[in-house]
C-alpha cells in the first residue's frame, strides 16, 4: 500500500541529493494541485513531496533549526498542506501557491523554534536565532528575513531543476566545461585544454549552454503558480 501523506518517509528522505539523483524540481502544476485535493492520490502526494521537501528543509535549517528540527518542520508542513488542501482555491489575483506554501512553512518553522526555545529556556538563546524567531512569529507581511530566505532557496530550487534538465540535454564534457568555468570560476583555457576542446569552441559551448539554461529557467518560471 502506498503511504498516506501523513506517513511519508522522514529519516531517510532528508539526506542530501544531487540534482540528477533527485526528482525533477518542477514548479507545481494546476493538475497536480487538483489531484492533491484527494488525499488518496498517493502518487500526486509523492510528487509534491519530492518537489518541495528540500526547499522547506533548507529554509528551516537557515532559520536556525538543526537537522531533526528541520525534518520535523518539513513533515508538519506536509501535514498542514494535506489538511488545508481540500479548501484551497487557486486564484492568481489573490496570490500564488508558492506564497501560500511559504506562509504555512513559516508557521511550522515557528512551531519548531518555539519547541526548541522551551527545551532550552534555561540557557542563553543565541541572538541570531531569537531574531529569526521573533520575525517568524509575527506571521505577517512584515517578515522580511524568512521571506528573503524563502526567495533565495526558491531561486536555488529553480536553478537546480534547470541545471538538471540542461545536463541531460548536452554532452558530458560540454556540461563539465560550463560547470567548471561558469559555476566554479575555473580559467576557461585550462579547462578547455584538459578536456581536449579548443578555446574558440569552448567559448561557443559555454555561450550555447548559458542560453539553454536561461531558456529553461524562463520556462520553469512560466509554469510557477
Amino acid at each position: 500500500m502506498e503511504p498516506h501523506p501523513r506517513e511519508l518517509p522522514v529519516n531517510d528522505a532528508y539526506h542530501p541529493m544531487t540534482a540528477t539523483e533527485s526528482a525533477d524540481l518542477l514548479p507545481t502544476r494546476r493538475s497536480l494541485l487538483s489531484r492533491l485535493k484527494d488525499c488518496n492520490q498517493q502518487e500526486a502526494w509523492r510528487e509534491f513531496f519530492n518537489i518541495y521537501w528540500r526547499l522547506i528543509y533548507n529554509v528551516a535549517r537557515r532559520a536556525g533549526l538543526d537537522d531533526q528540527g528541520a525534518q520535523d518542520a518539513v513533515q508538519e508542513t506536509m501535514l498542514s498542506v494535506s489538511a488545508e488542501m481540500p479548501d484551497f482555491r487557486y486564484d492568481p489575483s489573490k496570490g500564488s501557491f508558492k506564497g501560500w506554501l511559504r506562509t504555512i512553512t513559516r508557521r511550522r518553522v515557528a512551531d519548531q523554534l518555539r519547541k526548541r526555545y522551551v527545551r532550552h529556556e534555561q540557557d542563553r538563546v543565541d541572538a541570531a536565532m531569537t531574531s529569526v524567531q521573533a520575525e517568524i512569529e509575527a506571521e505577517s507581511e512584515q517578515t522580511p528575513l524568512l521571506d528573503k530566505m524563502w526567495d533565495e532557496q526558491w531561486r536555488e530550487h529553480l536553478m537546480d531543476a534547470a541545471m538538471s534538465r540542461v545536463k541531460r540535454s548536452v554532452r558530458a564534457d560540454h556540461y563539465q566545461l560550463f560547470e567548471l568555468t561558469v559555476l566554479k570560476g575555473c580559467p576557461l583555457g585550462e579547462v578547455a585544454g584538459s578536456l581536449g576542446i579548443s578555446v574558440p569552441m569552448a567559448y561557443v559551448i559555454r555561450h550555447r549552454i548559458g542560453r539553454m539554461l536561461k531558456k529553461e529557467i524562463a520556462h520553469l518560471q512560466e509554469r510557477m503558480i
